[in-house]
């Protein structure tokens, strides 16, 4: 299931990874940039303009490579979203068509993770300042990693864990329910038993993953223009019809998880992607089932 996750995150959908340290999460992250669908020529000239304005430039080896950034839990929301007496674009303008790795989430400032909120809906970035206002792009794709407690051992095999359902709590609210809702899947990276960490690694090259996110993206663009994860809610209701028992276990899951109108759509969405990748024509009930599991957070 890790791996047709991993390959669901990699057609633009953002995503939440929670488990123990030392178990990939950051890893993971940072094949994602590779993997991703290529950069088309508009997309490079768009990536390339922002990190020519940004305080680093950009550097010709770089082209059509997605970016792949990744601020420190004390970055400020003026180092994630840009800003100066000449607005400068910022670390989530500069991830724009690739990936904004956010490590150990929970760490970083409340305050920091509310400007998320409007890139993550809008695709944009407004800074205003007293002379002047400036609109970045900011299409990027949000990689996110968190313990699953304060000291990151909750349900461990080793039963390290003494944090109180308290403290827990605490810890996990740090993340508002707003940028929470805002990403579409959210999984556990569980730590491997010891037989299995000694054994010989049975994943993927990356070649190959690419290969089968090429198609999948293909698919997409085929059928409607654009990937799924860039649907309109107007388009959603075109292209993400479920069957009636798909449809029918959504609205049950709505009334049990008390979904929003947002996460309803983004799980419509991510059932049309697990069927693009089954090769199905129609969303059946098993790819609701599917895109519902990972909305790990929502049964919390």
């Amino acid at each position: 299931m890790l791996a047709i996750m991993i390959t669901l995150g990699l057609i633009v959908y953002n995503m939440l990874m929670v488990g123990p340290p030392g178990t990939g999460k950051s890893m993971l992250a940072t094949r994602f940039p590779g993997i991703l669908p290529s950069m088309s020529e508009e997309e490079a000239l768009e990536s390339a303009a922002l990190h020519s304005i940004g305080s680093g430039g950009f550097k010709t080896e770089l082209w059509r490579r997605r970016p792949y950034r990744a601020p420190h839990h004390t970055a400020s929301a003026v180092a994630l979203v840009g800003g100066g007496s000449n607005p400068r674009p910022g670390e989530i303008s500069l991830a724009h068509h690739g990936v904004l790795f956010l490590d150990e989430l929970p760490e970083f400032d409340r305050k920091v993770l509310e400007v998320l909120r409007e890139p993550l809906e809008s695709g944009q970035i407004n800074i205003s300042r007293a002379a002047r206002q400036v609109e970045f792009p900011a299409k990027f794709q949000l990689i996110a990693a968190m313990n699953p407690c304060p000291c990151g051992y909750l349900g461990h095999s080793n039963g390290k864990c003494s944090c109180t359902p308290d403290q827990v709590q605490r810890y996990r609210s740090k993340i508002s329910g707003p940028v929470l809702d805002r990403i579409d899947i959210q999984i556990e990276v569980p730590a491997l038993p010891q037989e299995e960490l000694t054994a010989q690694a049975q994943g993927e090259f990356s070649e190959a993953i690419h290969a089968r996110v090429e198609i999948t993206h293909q698919t997409q663009k085929d059928r409607q223009g654009k990937a799924n994860a860039r649907l309109s809610t107007q388009e959603i209701d075109q292209w993400c019809v479920p069957d009636e028992a798909g449809e029918a276990m959504l609205k049950q899951a709505i009334a049990r998880l008390n979904l929003s109108a947002r996460a309803y759509h983004r799980i419509l969405k991510i059932a049309r992607t697990i069927a693009d990748m089954a090769g199905a024509q129609s969303i059946a009930g098993a790819h609701i089932a599917e895109a519902i599991q990972y909305r790990r957070f929502d049964r919390n």
